[in-house]
This record gives structure tokens, sequence and C-alpha cells, in this order.
């Protein structure tokens, strides 16, 4: 039976929210050291990073309704709304960039960013996964199943065995981690590995929301989608675009090999 929250530790969500970021900052550190960075205008891009996700993270779900009336206040959303993992991306992505325009550093940063990001949003969704609906009826058997007064609680199913989402999402990251720290050397131009964690994360949720349980607010051909999903439709092709582009001109190769030192020749007198 899948656990009450009742029967939780108190701030359970926020607990693995806060050891998400601390993994993240350890991996973006073991990034800082391994690359040899020395300037310190990056710590204000790290600070961008951490401010404009925490901001757009809070705020991102504000824009419900196309009448701006019937949307909560700026700061009834701030204090009660829902967090969004995708407006925190978002906010992080333009932290960075007013943090370098406003320091002048002009170095990319996305491979160093993007292990660390990955590796924080594995442990960050293990919270949600405990704390939140897990996901609509898995019809394979298998998944967490919820007891009525948790299913009228978080607006899921009783009795049935539904899809761990969340779970599978962090799987994704955590796997995206361990290829974006094994493979973080290997491209000619190694900033583009987050253009290429975030379309595989794009395209990952987009399709992940259809086992997800979320309002489903809007058909399309006799499809349900939810709001994250409107968003993606318009991001994804851009994003896809971008790496196609990226492809196209190259900067996605390996990086040319550089030999370590010749191998010793054997002197035959």
């Amino acid at each position: 039976m899948y656990p009450t929250l009742g029967g939780l530790p108190f701030g359970l969500h926020e607990i693995f929210v806060g050891l998400g970021v601390v993994v993240a900052c350890l991996v973006l550190w073991a990034q800082h050291r391994h690359h040899g960075i020395r300037d310190e205008r990056f710590l204000y891009v790290v600070t961008g990073a951490v401010v404009g996700g925490a901001i757009f993270m809070r705020l991102g779900t504000w824009l419900q309704h196309v009448d701006l009336r019937a949307n909560a206040s700026l700061a009834e959303q701030w204090l009660y709304g829902n967090r969004s993992i995708l407006g925190g991306l978002v906010g992080a992505w333009l932290g960075v960039h007013l943090a370098k325009r406003l320091s002048g550093y002009r170095p990319r940063t996305g491979h160093l960013f993007a292990p660390a990001v990955a590796a924080g949003m594995a442990v960050g969704r293990i919270g949600c996964a405990l704390t939140e609906l897990p996901g609509t009826p898995n019809s394979l058997g298998f998944g967490p199943v919820l007891d009525v007064e948790t299913a009228q609680r978080l607006g899921g199913v009783a009795g049935v065995p539904l899809h761990p989402s969340l779970v599978y999402e962090s799987l994704f990251h955590a796997v995206a981690f361990v290829l974006l720290w094994r493979y973080r050397d290997r491209l000619a131009r190694p900033a583009e590995s987050f253009v290429l964690y975030i379309a595989g994360y794009a395209v990952f949720r987009l399709l992940v929301e259809f086992v997800r349980g979320n309002e489903v607010v809007w058909s399309l051909g006799g499809v349900g989608l939810t709001r994250p999903q409107l968003f993606l439709l318009v991001v994804v092709p851009f994003v896809l675009a971008r790496v196609a582009w990226l492809w196209r001109r190259g900067h996605l190769a390996a990086a040319p090999h550089t030999p370590s030192s010749p191998a010793p020749q054997e002197v035959t007198p």
C-alpha cells in the first residue's frame, strides 16, 4: 500500500529539494575544479542561475488563465502556488544570461551546469514522488496504490496501481547525469551538452505527462493535454531545431583525441 502523507515526516518534499540543491552544488564545484576555472565572475553566474531558478520555479505556474483577473496575485502565488520545474529551468537560464551580461563573463558554461542540474533533479524528484500524486492508473499492474483518504487529498484514483511517473523522471535525470559526467570531455564544443540535455528532457517530459495525472486543460485531436504539455509543444520544436542546427554546423562533433605522450620506441643495438 502506498503510504499516506500523514505517515510521512513533515517537510519531506522540502528535505529532498534541499538535498537536490546540495548535490547540484557539489557537482558544480567538481566541474569548476575539473575545468580549472579561476575567474571570480563565475560566482555571479552561479548566483544568477540560483536566483532566477528560484523565482521562476515559484512564479512559473502563475499564468493559468487568459483572464488575468482569474489568476492568483503574485504574493499569493509566491506564498501558496505550485512549484514548476520547467519554470525553474527557464528562470535559471535567464539568470545565467543576465548575470553574464552584467558581469561581463563571456565563456560558455552549459557543460558546467548540465550534470549539476541533472543530479539535483534526480534527487529532488524523489521528494516529489513521496509527496505528490504518482500518476494515472497503470494497466501494466505495477506502481503505488493509494488508499481512499490519500487519493481524495491528491486527486487520484484509489485501490489500483498508478504509474510512478515521478520515479520515471528521477531515473531519467540519473541516467542523464551519468552520461553527461562520463562524456563531459568528449564534445569539441562541450557547452552544447546542455542543449542536448534540455532537448532530451523536454521530449521526455512531453511524453511522461500523459501518465503524470496533471489537470487536462486542452484537447487536441481527442488527446488531452496538460499545461506543461502546451508549454512544451511550443518549446520542443525550437529546441530540436537548435540541436539540428548544431549538428549541421558540426558543433556536436567529438573532440579530437590528444595522445598524452608518445609511446617509447624500442632501441635495438
